[in-house]
């Protein structure tokens, strides 16, 4: 692993509120979103402390040049910023945390205050797969539904599973979701019926971003892999559980996954997460060559998910750790690529929940609930809110992901 000037936990920034302890968005941070302010055009920016600075801006005035010649920042979108590669977002980075540090930074920089704009999708998702790299949630899943002798399938320990899903429907954080219409089929009923999902769920996951490509027919190793991603997200896969189990068998999920995902509005990036790098859980049989891993690639990345009924303060439900996955994010890309697979700049890979090894560290209702038995199932009304830090030298977060649940639509 890499670690430079941007991650010395003393540096501080002048804008003071950067600098706060427990802060979210320190200058070791200075996460990537995309904003605009009364009504105006969608701007790029990075977080620090309370406030944003506009990128845009500051491309705008030549104190900021990612690609002479070219404005990479003017689309409202990372995914020209992100296609130029690795070098070039550490050169940006540098150059951002020389421009906002305390000593020897510039104090004339276009900030906005982050209460003031409307976050928009940070990327433009070019295609989206979600897996199912947590043992834990695979491991009670399978128990719930196949018994504790049956509950990994045989593949599960040789190779990252995943279903491609829906780009369409990724929305920002913030964007109200539709209870999903679908074919529901109860265990005492001889044929289905259309109904609303009654079985609505969360599922607490982390997004990765595909910042650089691959050719079609090029597989890449997991080292290659981690150098294409250009950061994280909060994710939240919205499942309805009861359409799911009618449908899965025998493609694996379909309309019980489309109707929404939600992603922080934040990119926290690759090299900002350098210093919160660990090793993968113990493994009982060896991967293939092709999914080795050199280096640690998991994630110290403390999530939590909290409940807030219509009318109710929020309370915390969940608190786990992205530490627990069996199969980090590089693995995911590298399985992805091996049949020759083209990966694309703005590509979205979802980790699957992630789950930990207590009941409280669960995270889907799925299994908080024991499909049902004990609790309910997401009520409308009902607001999840996701949050995600790791902790060092410093605090370094990535903001909320949240949604609230909307009544389904009238069945056609």
């Amino acid at each position: 692993m890499t670690l430079n000037k941007t991650h010395d936990p003393a540096r501080r920034s002048w804008v003071e509120s950067a600098n706060a302890a427990g802060c979210a968005f320190p200058i070791q941070n200075l996460p990537w979103g995309v904003f605009s302010q009364g009504g105006g055009a969608a701007r790029v920016g990075v977080a620090i402390g309370e406030m944003i600075l506009d990128v845009s801006a500051l491309e705008e005035g030549g104190l900021v040049v990612p690609a002479p010649g070219r404005c990479v920042f003017g689309a409202g979108v990372l995914n020209p910023f992100m296609a130029l590669g690795p070098a070039a977002w550490s050169k940006v980075r540098g150059a951002l945390v020389g421009l906002l540090d305390a000593e020897g930074g510039r104090r004339d920089l276009p900030l906005v205050a982050q209460a003031d704009v409307v976050m928009h999708l940070p990327i433009f998702v070019r295609s989206y797969t979600d897996f199912y790299a947590s043992r834990e949630h695979a491991t009670n899943v399978g128990t719930m539904f196949r018994g504790p002798e049956n509950a990994l399938p045989p593949n599960w320990l040789h190779m990252p599973i995943g279903y491609n899903g829906r780009a369409s429907t990724v929305v920002v954080s913030g964007t109200p979701v539709r209870r999903p219409l679908g074919q529901l089929k109860g265990a005492g009923e001889v044929l289905p019926r259309l109904g609303a999902s009654e079985r609505l769920d969360f599922e607490l996951e982390l997004g990765a971003v595909i910042g650089t490509g691959s050719g079609m027919g090029q597989p890449v190793t997991t080292a290659e892999a981690w150098e294409m991603i250009f950061g994280f997200v909060l994710l939240n896969d919205w499942s309805a559980r009861d359409v799911q189990v009618w449908e899965y068998q025998p493609l694996g999920p379909f309309q019980s996954k489309a109707f929404a995902t939600s992603i922080s509005p934040w990119v926290v990036t690759r090299e900002a997460l350098e210093p919160f790098r660990v090793a993968p859980p113990a493994r009982e049989v060896d991967l293939l060559p092709y999914l080795a891993e050199g280096e640690d690639r998991n994630l110290d990345l403390h999530l939590e998910v909290a409940l807030a009924p219509e009318g109710q303060a929020a309370r915390t439900i969940v608190r786990t750790n992205a530490r627990h996955l069996y199969y980090s994010a590089a693995q995911q890309v590298a399985h992805h690529a091996i049949s020759g697979c083209a990966m694309e700049v703005g590509d979205l890979i979802g980790s699957g929940t992630i789950s930990g090894p207590i009941p409280e560290s669960c995270g889907s209702l799925l299994e908080l609930t024991e499909n049902g038995k004990r609790g309910d199932f997401l009520q409308d009304g009902d607001g999840v809110v996701f949050r995600g830090w790791c902790e060092g030298g410093y605090s370094l977060g990535f903001g909320t992901c949240e949604g609230v649940i909307l009544p389904a639509p009238v069945a056609p």
